[in-house]
């Protein structure tokens, strides 16, 4: 049996990343071979792929073929269908769920300085890319939401300190970061403007 070809191929056809385990319950029981020699083949697979235009990436949820990052912009094409636009209010919101969790939905309004839509939270929570990961032990136990793994996949991440730090982000290149907050008007006007592609 060549487990290599084998996990590759699980890998190949994988509609979702998987877990060194997850290759391992795809073999039939008894002929399952230890998680050593499956990190191997996937450690080798990863080296064959190496000056190929797909790649064996580690994300959170497990491990995925996917298109070299440089090469999208021409596979993008082939597809018809556009990326879906978010709202600048719907990005904010997640940015603060994700560097601040675990957060509630008054914590993120104190900090965006208006109140939270309940349609974005509840478009985050669709996509699973936020969850509710405990109550908070005051009057009216609000959720703490955190991010999932589908949010560190989707965004191309194996863990959350991937994500790049604040100063990186206000120094990246033609950034503006407001140094001053926003004022209310503004901020409601954001709440319906898509951002642009």
């Amino acid at each position: 049996m060549d487990t290599k070809r084998i996990v590759e191929a699980l890998l190949f056809v994988a509609k979702q990343p998987m877990t060194d385990k997850h290759i391992q319950q795809a073999f039939p029981e008894g002929e399952q071979p230890d998680l050593a020699i499956i990190q191997a083949s996937i450690a080798s697979i990863s080296d064959d792929y190496l000056q190929r235009p797909i790649e064996l990436k580690k994300v959170a949820g497990g491990y995925r073929f996917q298109v070299r990052q440089d090469l999208s912009p021409w596979v993008v094409r082939l597809f018809a269908e556009k990326p879906a636009k978010y709202s600048r209010a719907l990005l904010e919101t997640l940015a603060i769920i994700a560097y601040r969790q675990p957060v509630t939905r008054g914590d993120i309004e104190d900090i965006r300085g208006v109140s939270v839509s309940s349609g974005i939270i509840q478009t985050l929570l669709e996509r699973e890319w936020i969850r509710i990961i405990a109550y908070k032990e005051v009057p009216g136990r609000p959720g703490l939401y955190g991010t999932t793994k589908q949010f560190l996949d989707y965004f191309n991440l194996s863990a959350l300190d991937e994500l790049p730090t604040l100063q990186a982000l206000a120094d990246f290149d033609g950034m503006s970061m407001p140094v001053t907050t926003p004022t209310k008007a503004n901020r409601e006007q954001q709440e319906t403007e898509p951002l642009p592609t």
